[in-house]
């Protein structure tokens, strides 16, 4: 990273925050095409997982895989894709974003080239609300299982 150029994920989130605690939050971006895709934002600046120490990379990927969990009991995607690159902001972040085969990228990347036109709508209030409530009850039982 430019040392010049500040990390947009240290920066407050311009997104919804589905859930948080010091250690990393749960946005929602609510992408006009993905309107379910949500990221889970280390809160520290740390650059990659393996900078992490053990329990730390068992702790956010715990919260990964509790969004999830949640976006397939909520949505019944036909795939969960999972994703840390970081190449254009190198701060350790993973993207979740439920997919569905009639997706206008599906079943390419949601970053390649569109198959087809979609036209899908954002999620309303009472959507976030269940999924706000719904990440709540995983993310806390998966930080406290052993």
């Amino acid at each position: 990273m430019n040392n010049n150029q500040p990390c947009a994920l240290c920066e407050p989130s311009p997104h919804e925050i589905l859930w948080q605690d010091d250690f990393c939050r749960i946005v929602l971006l609510n992408d006009a095409d993905y309107p379910a895709y949500c990221r889970v934002e280390l809160i520290a600046h740390v650059k990659e997982m393996t900078d992490l120490a053990p329990p730390q990379r068992a702790r956010i990927m715990k919260v990964v895989f509790a969004v999830e969990t949640t976006l397939r009991e909520i949505f019944n995607p036909t795939k969960i894709n999972l994703a840390s690159l970081g190449n254009k902001t190198p701060h350790v972040h993973w993207h979740v974003i439920p997919r569905f085969e009639n997706d206008q990228h599906f079943p390419n990347s949601h970053w390649g080239e569109a198959m087809r036109d979609n036209h899908t709508t954002l999620l309303d209030e009472n959507s976030k609300k269940t999924l706000k409530e719904k990440l709540a009850t995983l993310v806390a039982c998966a930080l406290t299982a052993s």
